[in-house]
């Protein structure tokens, strides 16, 4: 059975690294290709009140000189950060730094495999109850707060469990990683992809709110079911005689472990908070990054860590997730080229083309795989928002589906990508931190998204029947 989690801390596999190395840059290249076959081309854009940039469709689409040099191209890692949207590529970086830091600091304290014994001592013999609150957890943070980056810190805790518990790191990334990306997509009350794109089409904040949380229920039985079929065929027993022989308490131990979950609870209540305190939410991977970094060094010095080896393993854990720097540099890189060479809304302008060629119960999925394909070049959901929302609501009032419907499609094709492109840094982050290969991560979720796809399209379909608006 697989147990590296526990014994080796956060580490980027060479074997994940290289496959996830070469798999983006092969879209680096096929980015660069399309740069000399799709031609340039731009529509109109306006500020709003607010300062935030979106189209003009009453400008229009217009055709403009396209193409980005070989040498922009070979640097486009980057200088990716010079452009919007790179203080995020920076800010998440950071955000990764302190993780890789502060869980090298735990795991060497021996807090992490003190927290493991604790809770397979506490709930080992209900392992598949403790799965199904898991997954709602992770799913709820990702549907009513947003929260994607933010679960970052924790998918490695729960891989780890996962392999504690008898099963494996797949199985821990479906019950973390997995199920935030789903519960952001069903967006109950996401504020980064719902509310954004709800302003944008000029209905209520978080009307509609009925039908996203039906479709949160299905999501989460489908995802329960598909994870918990694959843990009942990879699980190990576990060990009875350990489990019934009690658990011995540490006092050292203990209050490490209080003092970190009480430090980082404070920072997962500022983020549930930012539904209210709207002004926190540009902040919210701030916080946790802080309160992480915060729990992580109070607690190791409670454990009995001296000052000198925090520091020590620290660095060593900050260094030895570099390699995720770089897959994420590379990542950010394909937008870049896109945007350089003006051809992503030359992209956006045929599929729009397209959609208004077919029939209505068509269009609807249409303006689903429209966001699909553009989540591939931009993960960001706002940005998204911005740029396709004042082209997909006119293009749906053409087929008199309703803004409402629009807005469920975009979050449906926003959210799911998120944990199945490689374009994506939270992926890549959460597979290189586990141990994972991309080409693994592919061939065990795709089954899992090609479903997903289906009953979400349905789930559209009856909207558009029932007239949800």
């Amino acid at each position: 059975m697989e147990n590296s989690n526990t014994k080796k801390g956060l580490n980027i596999s060479a074997k994940s690294f290289i496959a996830a190395i070469a798999i983006i840059f092969a879209l680096m290249c096929v980015s660069y290709g399309l740069t000399f076959v799709i031609p340039g081309g731009e529509y109109a854009r306006t500020v709003t009140a607010d300062g935030s940039t979106v189209l003009d469709t009453d400008g229009g689409f217009s055709y403009v000189e396209g193409g980005i040099s070989f040498w922009r191209w070979l640097c486009s890692p980057i200088l990716s950060l010079t452009v919007d949207g790179g203080g995020t590529i920076i800010a998440i970086i950071a955000f990764l730094l302190v993780i890789g830091g502060v869980f090298n600091s735990l795991e060497k304290s021996g807090l992490i495999k003190y927290m493991l014994d604790r809770i397979v001592n506490k709930f080992g013999k209900a392992r598949y109850k403790l799965m199904a609150v898991v997954i709602l957890f992770f799913m709820a943070l990702g549907s009513f707060i947003g929260s994607f980056e933010e679960c970052v810190p924790l998918v490695p805790i729960v891989v780890a469990l996962s392999v504690t518990l008898g099963w494996d790191t797949l199985t821990g990334l479906g019950m973390s990683l997995l199920a935030a990306g789903c519960g952001f997509a069903a967006g109950v009350c996401n504020p980064f992809t719902v509310g954004v794109a709800q302003e944008l089409a000029g209905i209520p904040t978080f009307s509609g709110i009925g039908f996203r949380f039906v479709s949160f229920i299905l999501i989460y039985l489908l995802l329960l079911g598909f994870v918990r079929y694959h843990a009942k065929r990879i699980e190990q027993p576990l060990d009875n005689e350990k489990l019934n022989s009690g658990f011995t308490p540490e006092k050292k131990m203990d209050r490490g472990l209080i003092a970190f979950a009480g430090i980082l609870g404070f920072g997962i209540v500022c983020v549930l908070s930012s539904v209210f305190l709207t002004f926190l939410q540009d902040y919210t991977m701030i916080i946790v990054a802080v309160m992480f970094l915060v729990a992580g060094i109070v607690s190791v010095i409670l454990s009995g860590m001296s000052g000198k080896k925090i520091g020590i393993t620290f660095i060593n854990g900050l260094t030895s997730i570099l390699p995720a720097v770089l897959m994420i540099l590379m990542a950010s890189s394909i937008k870049f080229t896109l945007d350089e060479a003006n051809i992503l809304d030359t992209i956006l302008h045929s599929a729009v083309g397209i959609a208004e060629t077919l029939p209505k119960e068509a269009v609807i999925i249409f303006i689903y795989i429209i966001v699909l394909v553009m989540n591939f070049f931009i993960s960001s959901g706002s940005a998204k928002a911005f740029l396709l929302m004042p082209l997909i609501v006119p293009l749906a009032q053409i087929f008199d589906i309703s803004s409402q419907l629009c807005v469920v499609a975009f979050a449906f094709g926003d959210g799911f990508s998120n944990v199945l492109y490689p374009t994506n840094p939270v992926l890549l982050i959460s597979l290189g931190l586990s141990g994972v290969s991309y080409v693994k991560w592919f061939k065990w979720s795709w089954k899992f998204h090609l479903m997903i796809f289906i009953l979400t399209s349905a789930l559209l379909l009856v909207g558009l029947v029932t007239g949800f608006n």
